[in-house]
């Protein structure tokens, strides 16, 4: 299975005609412009014909150019600095109503992630962290929201939850050092994918834990290194990560969780409901 698209165009190099080469050439060298252009702006782009780039997604041996730019993406995804995704929002958005564009690329996102998702993965995911003797859950910079809302919520329910946070160096290891066999690590990642992010859910892996890896895609590192995949769109051209998708399949997490253990819940929150009463924790309107 291939990653990235410039492991497929070294591979077939020697059988492209000269036109072939020529649209290899520049998507190889501008993988994230490319990614984001149509058949159209593309041959356009390169000098060659419209039908000439469709024969050539084809060639790869991908079922159409859709399908081609799709692969092209997530490869340029991982590849996008901060400044090249601002410049995409731009051309992206251009002169429309940002606020329109936006929300409609998250409604976007979820309802993709809906169509596409695993619901089996889905289910094994609420089985093993239900049965867990611990959970342990990562992610960071963007990634670290999802994790603390994840670990907020799952310490309602469990008292074996430990949100795992690191401050860039190898202290994430001594965190996770008695992870094993019986434990569930939940790993979250999206481009650009956090290596500590991965070491942990491979050592975790490697030590009989049970590793769940949340991301954006099946070619995502973290996908190699979890036992259980849940896949959630993440637009990422822009230098905000949309991560409305990722969120609401941890809501959906979260919830079917609560559901598998709905007896503990139910006493857990009798008893803060009477704690937040005495201590007055909320205020009454």
């Amino acid at each position: 299975m291939y990653n990235d698209i410039t492991e497929i165009i070294r591979e077939k190099y020697d059988l492209f005609t000269k036109s072939q080469r020529l649209i290899a050439d520049y998507i190889t060298a501008n993988i994230e412009k490319a990614a984001y252009m149509t058949a159209g702006n593309l041959s356009a782009k390169i000098g060659i014909s419209e039908a000439t780039m469709v024969r050539f997604a084809s060639v790869l041996g991908f079922d159409g150019y859709p399908s081609f730019q799709k692969f092209l993406q997530k490869t340029a995804k991982s590849r996008l600095t901060s400044v090249q995704r601002i410049e995409l929002a731009l051309e992206k958005i251009g002169s429309r109503d940002i606020l329109e564009s936006v929300l409609k690329s998250d409604i976007n996102s979820i309802e993709k992630t809906l169509c596409n998702i695993d619901k089996a993965s889905f289910e094994k995911a609420v089985s093993a962290i239900s049965s867990a003797k611990k959970i342990y859950i990562t992610g960071v910079r963007s990634a670290a929201a999802l994790a603390e809302f994840t670990g907020f919520y799952f310490h309602l329910i469990f008292d074996n939850v430990r949100v795992i946070k690191s401050t860039g160096g190898d202290d994430l290891f001594e965190k996770i050092i008695s992870v094993g066999k019986g434990d569930v690590i939940i790993g979250i990642s999206f481009p650009r994918y956090s290596k500590n992010t991965i070491k942990a859910l491979e050592y975790a892996k490697k030590n009989g834990a049970t590793v769940i890896g949340i991301t954006d895609c099946e070619s995502s590192p973290v996908v190699a290194a979890s036992e259980i995949s849940l896949i959630a769109e993440s637009d990422t051209t822009s230098f905000v990560d949309s991560l409305t998708a990722p969120f609401s399949v941890i809501n959906a997490l979260i919830v079917a969780v609560g559901i598998n253990n709905r007896d503990i819940i139910q006493q857990n929150f009798e008893k803060l409901e009477e704690i937040w009463d005495e201590y007055e924790v909320y205020d009454k309107i």
